[in-house]
């Protein structure tokens, strides 16, 4: 809230790395529609990489780690689950979930905000809840002392501040008088500072950051997990909040540093898109699938040519293989030879 309020007052100029990396990201955006054209088994692959490293990171960030032979089954399947970190683990998943399936449709709002902590901290009795009791954070000094390194917002305050933070959002997005990209990293920081939760803010704040992404046209998080990146750079995470933190509550912080930060982790997603995209291997039957995928995909008679023309990298004998062991079951044909036509069967 702070932070958005003095970049709207345009008493802040954006540093020279900040320009750079916007320039960068807005290079790379093109990749999302280069990958959305990949096959859906190599999307799929990616997709549960970044949900596994996403949940496994962000809770590891904040000390919540499970058993490494538990990852699989605690994100991608239905277990019971072993004790609370699993449950935590578990329900990162589902809030992620949430923010993939709906994308930009999820509003950056106070129940969202609300939904996304009480999901992400399991069954935890204060899920979902506000604070009731001052939290500061504290820092542990090498010779054991302790000191506040920030001191967050009061509980009666804080529905008012999260509540006038997401009007903000709602009002810059809208008119996109800042750039999206600046605006998604202000929030962050200024959600932060706000510090609404008891525990669970710093899982909530990685959530909307995705969320955040997804509204300002970025969809990288949806292949390469940005809590794990940001765990590969946990070091620098913390030194930039603390540095643009300080001087918050008066509005006289440098949110740069944060903000910077922030639009690192994201051009480093679109350097890992691109590397990874390059590299992947085609998973078996992706080919057969594609065949498959675009047979339901046609509307009354189709030719070999069709699908052919539908999937450019599959050959002819493999297009007729496809169609031999759907006939009869799938499909029919409605005459003979290669100008034969097809449909698909009810």
């Amino acid at each position: 809230m702070k932070t958005l309020q003095l970049i709207q007052q345009r008493a802040l100029n954006i540093p020279m790395t900040v320009s750079w990396y916007l320039t960068d990201i807005g290079r790379a955006r093109g990749l999302q529609e280069l990958f959305s054209r990949q096959s859906p088994q190599r999307i799929k692959v990616l997709r549960e990489h970044a949900i596994v490293q996403s949940a496994v990171a962000s809770n590891r960030i904040e000390g919540v780690e499970i058993d490494q032979s538990r990852i699989g089954t605690v994100v991608f399947g239905k277990p019971t689950l072993r004790d609370r970190d699993e449950a935590e683990v578990a329900g990162y998943r589902d809030a992620l979930n949430l923010i993939h399936k709906r994308g930009k449709a999820l509003p950056v709002s106070v129940d969202t905000i609300l939904a996304l902590h009480k999901l992400s901290r399991g069954e935890t009795w204060d899920a979902g809840r506000y604070k009731e009791k001052p939290v500061d954070i504290i820092e542990i000094l090498p010779n054991g002392d302790q000191r506040v390194r920030f001191r967050s917002v009061p509980p009666a305050e804080t529905p008012a501040f999260v509540r006038q933070l997401a009007d903000l959002w709602d009002d810059h997005i809208r008119t996109r008088d800042i750039s999206p990209l600046i605006l998604l990293a202000a929030f962050n920081l200024d959600f932060l500072c706000i510090h609404p939760f008891r525990d669970g803010n710093g899982r909530v704040s990685r959530l909307l950051l995705l969320l955040t992404c997804y509204h300002a046209g970025i969809e990288v998080g949806r292949y390469v997990s940005l809590e794990r990146l940001i765990e590969d750079n946990k070091e620098r995470y913390y030194e930039t909040l603390e540095l643009s933190s300080r001087g918050w509550h008066e509005g006289r912080h440098d949110p740069w540093p944060y903000i910077g930060f922030l639009l690192f982790i994201i051009k480093e997603a679109y350097d890992e898109l691109e590397k990874r995209a390059s590299q992947i291997a085609v998973p078996r039957g992706e080919k057969t699938a594609l065949v498959e995928a675009a047979i339901r995909q046609q509307a009354g008679e189709f030719s070999i040519s069709d699908l052919k023309n539908a999937c450019p990298d599959v050959s002819i004998d493999l297009i007729r293989k496809v169609l031999k062991r759907e006939k009869g079951s799938g499909v029919e044909c409605l005459g003979r030879g290669q100008a034969a036509r097809w449909r698909k069967l009810n």
